[in-house]
């Protein structure tokens, strides 16, 4: 008998078997059914996570014990399972590389996060709201050849995994990338998107301040045209009088604001990281699945929309290339400082989601 609620078990199970089928097969074939085709989770409770896997032989129940015992809070749900995942990858010598092209998974890197962004993790986010945000579990990520030293981009994403948690907010992000939410909860989202991103792209403008900063404000990746065209589309002409802040978005564009006025420009990247490459990312879902199920096309997803960039995968291993430069220029507590504010960025959005889902409940 599961020690999980129902509701609970039942948006875990949808978002693994919606989002991460690959994943799941990965860890059958790891755990006692290398000739698996298909493997779908099918519950959960407080000591293991159960699988359905067929292979020729027929249909077989898998159930792998949580790793690290007797789990009772829904965040220890997702850690179990990311570990399950990693041993499962570890066992077949998958790197990152090998994952995202084979996989057709997101990243999980900076922002929304959302991303990973279905199951209570980031959209955003170089880890799981994107890399890390939305998403699969983790994959394992190598050290540089030469130096035996992680990357400062890996190193990054790898830290901010534990902020990518179950949350009410993280509920309110698995149902828009489900594609059960009405439009209103989308709009939402947009609405605080556009209080952040306004503050977010006057700090960019510091970034040229610094040569070591000067190159991450990319003209195109800029978004708040893109947001006043998704804004206009979903609310009507007077839609600048619909656009509040929520609590939390105010809270967060003051950190924004506070840290460019100090002049810190590698502050103004953790939080430039954080969104954008969570747009280019687990975003792009978002887009897919809002286009889906309320055909829109152009105008409402426009904030999506990177023609400009070219390749998005090439552009992001250009951004995380500068991101790595940029480690290597900083000290150590330099460097702490950095990830300790992509946590905070990722704890800030969690918390808009949190007050977008009581919006919502409240209403």
């Amino acid at each position: 008998m599961s020690n999980f609620s129902k509701e609970i078990i039942n948006k875990v199970l949808a978002h693994m078997n919606d989002d991460h089928q690959k994943d799941s097969l990965i860890i059958a074939k790891a755990n006692g059914f290398p000739a698996a085709t298909t493997a779908k989770m099918t519950d959960i409770d407080g000591s293991a996570g159960v699988w359905q896997v067929t292979d020729s032989a027929g249909t077989h129940e898998l159930r792998i014990p949580w790793a690290g015992g007797e789990i009772t809070e829904r965040p220890q749900i997702r850690e179990e399972i990311v570990k399950i995942s990693t041993a499962a990858q570890q066992r077949f010598g998958i790197t990152p590389a090998e994952k995202a092209q084979g996989s057709g998974s997101h990243e999980h890197d900076g922002g929304n996060p959302h991303q990973h962004n279905s199951g209570g993790s980031h959209p955003h986010g170089d880890n799981p709201h994107g890399d890390n945000p939305h998403k699969n579990p983790h994959p394992l990520c190598t050290a540089d050849s030469e130096t035996g030293e992680k990357p400062f981009s890996v190193v990054v994403r790898e830290s901010s995994w534990a902020h990518h948690s179950e949350s009410e907010g993280a509920d309110f992000m698995t149902d828009i990338m489900r594609g059960i939410s009405p439009l209103s909860d989308y709009t939402a989202l947009v609405v605080q998107h556009y209080v952040l991103y306004k503050e977010l792209e006057k700090a960019s403008d510091k970034l040229a301040e610094n040569p070591l900063t000067a190159g991450f404000d990319t003209p195109a990746l800029r978004r708040i045209k893109a947001l006043e065209i998704d804004l206009q589309h979903l609310l009507g002409a007077n839609w600048e009088a619909h656009c509040k802040a929520l609590p939390a978005s105010s809270a967060y564009a003051a950190r924004i604001r506070e840290i460019a006025a100090n002049g810190w420009h590698a502050g103004i990247v953790a939080h430039h990281y954080t969104r954008y490459l969570g747009d280019l990312s687990g975003g792009q879902m978002i887009a897919k699945r809002i286009r889906s199920q309320h055909g829109l096309e152009s105008n409402g997803v426009a904030f999506y929309e990177f023609a400009e960039l070219g390749d998005l995968n090439e552009f992001k291993q250009q951004y995380r290339a500068q991101l790595d430069r940029l480690g290597s220029e900083l000290n150590s507590q330099e460097r702490k400082k950095f990830l300790q504010e992509v946590g905070i960025a990722y704890d800030f959005n969690t918390e808009v989601f949190n007050q977008l889902a009581a919006q919502k409940a409240n209403a």
